[in-house]
């Protein structure tokens, strides 16, 4: 038992005096220190290549009037920001596995350990798998873009950004909604294609009909030169339908994608207004007391 003990004590005296010499050498310190030199300028040169990197990216991307090769400004914008992504995180990898290196990490297993991790990741993670194919065809078929106002799985918005995995869109309400590219079944996009603006005018059944049309057609020719959104000859399509107390008129404007909400406000004020100037009634629910004969 007391040889036991004193082996344990030997052995401890020869780590302690192992651990003593290799803390009091300088030459570990110098070592130390130049690697963690090397680890810190690793870290700033890879932000500084980001920065460099993201900076020539935006540079390459940005609208330029007069090019031969002319882009959509939205596809622009979303190519951009995955560019910026894809280049950020390959930059951050390769400086992780340098200052691997510089720790005296052998990168070779590692590699080979990260190549069989990512096997049996791509077995077990399938819905990532699903989401970075989807946001793939997502962005090669321009199915949508930064900037555009989709409705996806019955959220509307202003798309933020889309990534390989994830796509992120802004309701006018200031909600931001983030859907796995996986889980989108259905997308409406209003921002490919001219819109039209819709707007159903009642007057009363006392009007003239032939006057009411002349005064809108003044209406749309008036709004077409005031308003930049619309991009054809406002239509006067004639009586739409016979309600209660009115006969509704309706009128259409083809307009810049996205835009016919403002232009469907715009055109009811102008028509208010002139519809007031003019004397034409548009008429509103009344309501008629009519007492029996013989009561005060």
């Amino acid at each position: 038992m007391t040889e036991e003990i004193a082996k344990q004590e030997r052995w401890f005296e020869t780590l302690y005096a192992q651990a003593s010499a290799y803390l009091t050498n300088p030459d570990t310190w110098v070592r130390i220190g130049l690697v963690a030199l090397k680890i810190l300028m690793i870290i700033i040169l890879s932000r500084i290549v980001v920065s460099v990197v993201q900076a020539a990216v935006n540079r390459v991307f940005q609208h330029r009037q007069g090019s031969k090769l002319q882009i959509e400004q939205r596809r622009v914008d979303t190519l951009r920001v995955l560019v910026n992504n894809v280049a950020r995180y390959t930059i951050y990898f390769l400086a992780m596995l340098l200052v691997l290196q510089q720790m005296g990490v052998d990168l070779r297993p590692v590699l080979v350990s990260a190549g069989v991790l990512g096997l049996a990741v791509g077995f077990g993670a399938q819905s990532l798998v699903r989401d970075v194919i989807t946001g793939f065809f997502i962005i090669f078929e321009d199915q949508f873009a930064v900037g555009d106002v989709v409705t996806i799985n019955n959220m509307t918005g202003t798309v933020q950004e889309i990534g390989l995995r994830i796509t992120r869109i802004r309701s006018w309400t200031g909600e931001v909604h983030i859907f796995p590219n996986g889980t989108i079944n259905q997308v409406t996009n209003f921002s490919l294609q001219n819109t039209l603006a819709v707007v159903d005018v009642s007057v009363a059944y006392e009007e003239d009909l032939d006057h009411v049309e002349r005064v809108l057609k003044e209406i749309l020719k008036k709004a077409q030169e005031e308003m930049p959104d619309i991009v054809a000859e406002p239509q006067l399509l004639g009586v739409h339908a016979f309600g209660p107390s009115e006969v509704i008129m309706r009128v259409t404007a083809e307009c810049k994608p996205n835009t016919h909400h403002g232009v469907n406000r715009k055109l009811r004020a102008m028509i208010k207004r002139e519809f007031d100037a003019r004397g034409i009634e548009i008429p509103y629910p009344r309501m008629v007391s009519i007492q029996p004969k013989g009561q005060a």
